[in-house]
C-alpha cells in the first residue's frame, strides 16, 4: 500500500503534461503586466503611427485624379 501510494506520488511530481499551460498562462500574465505598466508610452506610438498613416494617406489621395 505504501508503495503505491509513494509511485502515486512519484508519478504525479514528475508529470510534466500541465507544464506548457502553467507556461502560457505565466507569459500571458508578463505581457498584461508590461501592457499596464507601458500603456501610456504605447498609446502615444499607437497614436502617432495612425496620424502618420492618415497624413500619408492624405497626401497620396491628393496626387490621384480621376479622369
Amino acid at each position: 500500500m505504501l508503495v503505491s501510494l509513494s509511485n502515486e506520488i512519484n508519478d504525479f511530481w514528475n508529470d510534466e503534461q500541465g507544464i506548457g499551460v502553467v507556461e502560457i498562462i505565466l507569459i500571458l500574465v508578463v505581457l498584461i503586466a508590461l501592457i499596464v505598466i507601458f500603456r501610456e508610452k504605447i498609446t502615444e506610438i499607437v497614436k502617432s503611427a495612425f496620424s502618420s498613416i492618415t497624413s500619408g494617406s492624405q497626401t497620396i489621395n491628393s496626387k490621384i485624379s480621376i479622369k
